[in-house]
């Protein structure tokens, strides 16, 4: 006998009037782009799910553990992106060089997360920082990872609960294994230069990417060729993920009819582009790769070039 496929809940349904990306595992709703506060709200208690937030500031390292203490989502783990989420600096490979799996396979068990978990991940907005832990984790083999939408910004509008202090989680044992083709080395991006086979998309602002300014790193301009597509486009006034549709046109102004499978994304130090990625699979243009050494490993040679204005 056939068995029968479960019967959308009211938050499936509303998980689709939002466009939301979501699967099944079994008969538990997954979701493997954005969710919602209100969603979130409902699952607290819920053991399946595991809270990160991974707040930042680039200018000050220190602010998003110190906002964390201050006030965060109940039950939310602390993620830092320097400590947690990169491997340390070489001044070769970037301000926010990959993790060693090994190293963030401990990491991710220590904040709580386990095979068959969603989690959900937020900065202090819109995600440009969070999308960083949803790539880390996809790259690792874990799609049950979401963004929330409108971060701990929108949640704190709402009037949603929040906790301060520390919160010890139970280590878990996570098991997660590399996926092959999810990102590009620099040598890579060289050859793509020379053999004109992908098409670099470049994430941050506009006068970054055409080297009139560089308030991070030490030199200013781009990589040869690459086009300008900053991560803000994919928000809305309000402070979210723009529809599908939306993201699509947009997406469409830039690469034009390249295949999304040819496309690296790149930003200062690999963190802000998985903004673009996460963007992507949202709008169901999937393949794209990520750049994680970005400008602030290419410039660290002399011998690659460097394009301007």
């Amino acid at each position: 006998m056939a068995l029968s496929r479960p019967r959308p809940s009211l938050i499936l349904l509303a998980a689709r009037r939002k466009r939301f990306t979501f699967g099944w595992y079994g008969t538990s709703m997954v979701y493997t782009t954005l969710i919602d506060t209100e969603t979130l709200a409902l699952h607290l208690s819920d053991p399946a799910y595991v809270v990160v937030d991974c707040r930042y500031n680039v200018q000050d390292q220190g602010w998003g553990a110190s906002e964390y203490k201050k006030g965060h989502i109940p039950g939310a783990a602390f993620a830092h992106v320097d400590d947690d989420l990169s491997a340390p600096k070489t001044g070769r490979n970037g301000r926010h060089p990959l993790p060693d799996p090994e190293r963030l396979v401990v990491t991710l068990g220590q904040l709580g997360v386990a095979e068959g978990m969603q989690v959900v991940v937020y900065d202090q907005d819109f995600g440009m920082y969070a999308s960083r832990l949803w790539w880390l984790l996809r790259w690792l083999g874990h799609d049950a990872v979401a963004l929330l939408s409108g971060g701990y910004a929108r949640w704190l509008a709402e009037g949603r609960p929040v906790r301060s202090g520390v919160e010890l989680h139970a280590t878990r044992q996570f098991r997660g294994v590399p996926r092959a083709g999810l990102f590009v080395t620099a040598d890579d991006v060289n050859q793509a230069l020379v053999s004109g086979e992908a098409l670099l998309l470049d994430a941050r602002t506009p006068e970054r990417f055409r080297g009139e300014i560089e308030p991070v790193d030490k030199v200013a301009g781009r990589i040869p060729g690459a086009v300008n597509y900053p991560y803000q486009r994919n928000v809305d006034e309000t402070g979210r993920l723009r529809s599908p549709e939306d993201i699509r046109a947009e997406v469409r102004q830039s690469v034009g009819d390249t295949p999304h499978e040819r496309v690296i994304c790149y930003c200062g130090s690999g963190v802000t582009a998985c903004l673009n990625l996460l963007a992507f699979e949202h709008a169901g243009l999937r393949g794209a790769r990520l750049y994680p050494g970005s400008w602030s490993e290419w410039l660290s040679d002399s011998s690659r070039p460097i394009e301007r204005g």
